[in-house]
């Protein structure tokens, strides 16, 4: 197996996917931080995901996508009581999805909320390995909305200051993961962003959505959310179909989306979006302008399309040859 760029950390489950016009419905293999994972694969860069599991079909059905992508999973955790979680996704007549609830939460715990930080410390040489390695750490912040998974998160972004390792955090807010959470559902809401606020402190890059820049930092300013950060971060903030505004590498700027009427679900396109952008990211780490940057956050945005165009997160993850080609298409 190659030498691990980049480690995912978090969660893996399931988007049970419904259309609202019939009400039907499938499962598909999701979840940022694994849909991260995959996407990075397909892009030719190697991963490493470190999450929990049930021991049961779901955290079978991972298992065997991420050997069959070359995951290194030396490092995932699986867990007898408590199930891979299963998650309700609506999608409507455009593509547009909301999260409305869970469903296999007989137990009150899930998988990804027992990740333990004991496991991975018995496996701590492991670890130093890995962390050696690597040149990138991503991450979300639900696993912070459960008292053992993030103690575990902490941990482990904690241990990774002791090596070049960028931290990626894709805020990915979800009020249904902190109000079902036995651990945070009684914080008032101002706690809760307060958790995640300080855990930005270890962020190198951020990418957010517009709405959780609106709800963390009461802004949509790149440069102003990157000074009020310890480690002033690159700063990317998404806006569905509306221009990307980004800071990177002390540059202020904006990119136009490329529009398609062929979108069928959303369900992952953001994660498809930072796989692309760390892609590149690896590959112009040492040489980023504005002309550079701008075609970095395109390839990223080309990815995220792509990946609309079909079903399910991890299914239309796009290869290298796929937002080539979409390039030569649009003259690029």
């Amino acid at each position: 197996m190659a030498v691990v760029q980049v480690i995912c950390i978090g969660e893996a489950l399931i988007d049970q996917i419904i259309k609202q016009s019939d009400g039907s419905y499938k499962n598909y293999l999701g979840g940022a931080p694994a849909n991260v994972t995959s996407a990075l694969s397909k892009l030719n860069v190697s991963t490493a995901f470190i999450g929990c599991l049930g021991e049961d079909k779901y955290g079978e059905q991972f298992r065997d996508l991420f050997h069959k992508l070359n995951v290194d999973i030396n490092l995932l955790q699986k867990d007898k009581e408590c199930p891979t979680r299963l998650v309700k996704v609506l999608t409507d007549q455009n593509g547009e999805r909301s999260f409305s609830g869970f469903i296999n939460n007989s137990n009150g715990l899930f998988a990804d909320e027992v990740l333990n930080k004991e496991k991975i410390k018995k496996n701590i040489t492991y670890l130093d390995k890995l962390y050696m390695n690597a040149k990138y750490l991503i991450t979300g912040t639900l696993l912070l909305a459960s008292h053992r998974s993030s103690e575990a998160l902490s941990f482990l972004i904690e241990y990774s200051q002791k090596f070049d390792l960028k931290i990626v955090i894709d805020l990915n807010w979800r009020d249904i993961f902190w109000d079902n959470s036995e651990h945070s559902k009684y914080l008032k809401r101002d706690d809760q962003l307060l958790l995640v606020k300080k855990f930005l402190n270890y962020v190198d890059i951020l990418k957010l959505a517009k709405e959780e820049a609106l709800l963390l930092f009461g802004m949509v300013d790149p440069v102003a959310i990157s000074k009020s950060l310890p480690k002033s971060p690159d700063i990317i903030i998404t806006d569905g179909s509306n221009p990307i505004v980004w800071f990177i590498n002390g540059l202020f700027d904006k990119n136009e989306i490329v529009r398609s009427t062929q979108i069928i679900d959303s369900t992952g396109a953001g994660d498809a979006f930072l796989a692309g952008l760390i892609s590149q990211y690896i590959k112009y780490s040492s040489n980023m302008n504005r002309s550079i940057i701008r075609n970095m956050i395109k390839f990223a945005s080309i990815a995220g399309l792509l990946n609309c165009m079909g079903e399910g997160a991890i299914e239309n993850q796009p290869t290298l040859s796929d937002i080539h080609n979409l390039l030569k298409d649009l003259g690029s």
